[in-house]
């Protein structure tokens, strides 16, 4: 039985999750603030969260990073903005879902996500303490722990932004396109007017900067970007 942790500080939209999640097989978890969501998180171990952000105490946004790193976050949000959008996922959400939305595209969200993960987690590696190593000038990706370095530097990266190189790593020489590196990243159909590669490029350059790397990242005007 997977487990969700469901952060949501309306007490009724919080039970109508629950038991409508539960009625669907799933285990659930109740959270009704940022700070008790950051503690039930440290306390066991969840396969999804679902992440309302204007939270009392600790907010959904500070909490993105934290959760993402060991299970698919969904934000459930009032806030419709594209911007909204593209900070979340950016910060390490997997999905995000405007309210109010209906509960069974929620629960077909889930269950992608879910299927996701289990796939992922199917996935051989390579052998070896180390898995799998790739290296490009001063970069070095190690994609079973997804850790960096650059120019001797730990780069701490969200999912998002380490997929992303590893895409551009494995091809080195080739232009890979907006479309290309979102339905590589995130598995969906990319939306033409999304502006999320075009953040996510953007926090990667600001964090490989002090590094001296940043120019590795190369834009191709009118077709994408690669690796210089």
């Amino acid at each position: 039985m997977k487990h969700i942790l469901i952060v949501e500080d309306d007490a009724e939209n919080n039970q109508i999750l629950k038991e409508y999640l539960e009625g669907h097989g799933y285990a659930c978890t109740q959270a009704y603030s940022g700070s008790e969501g950051k503690l039930l998180f440290s306390m066991e171990a969840f396969d999804l969260i679902l992440l309302d952000l204007m939270l009392p105490g600790i907010t959904g946004e500070e909490l993105i990073s934290a959760f993402s790193q060991k299970a698919p976050v969904i934000v459930l949000s009032a806030k419709s903005s594209l911007d909204s959008k593209v900070n979340v996922l950016s910060a390490g959400a997997e999905d995000y879902l405007c309210k109010p939305f209906d509960l069974p595209e929620l629960l077909v969200r889930i269950q992608v996500q879910l299927r996701r993960r289990t796939k992922d987690s199917d996935t051989p590696r390579s052998s070896g303490p180390e898995g799998r190593i790739y290296h490009y000038r001063e970069w070095t990706l190690n994609s079973d722990t997804l850790e960096m370095q650059a120019g001797g530097r730990p780069i701490v990266l969200t999912k998002h932004e380490f997929l992303i190189l590893e895409l551009l790593i494995r091809n080195p020489k080739r232009v890979f396109s907006k479309q290309m590196i979102y339905e590589y990243v995130w598995g969906e159909d990319y939306l033409a007017e999304d502006k999320t590669i075009n953040v996510h490029i953007s926090n990667i350059r600001a964090k490989l900067k002090e590094s001296g790397t940043d120019s590795y990242l190369q834009t191709v005007w009118g077709m994408g970007f690669k690796l210089s």
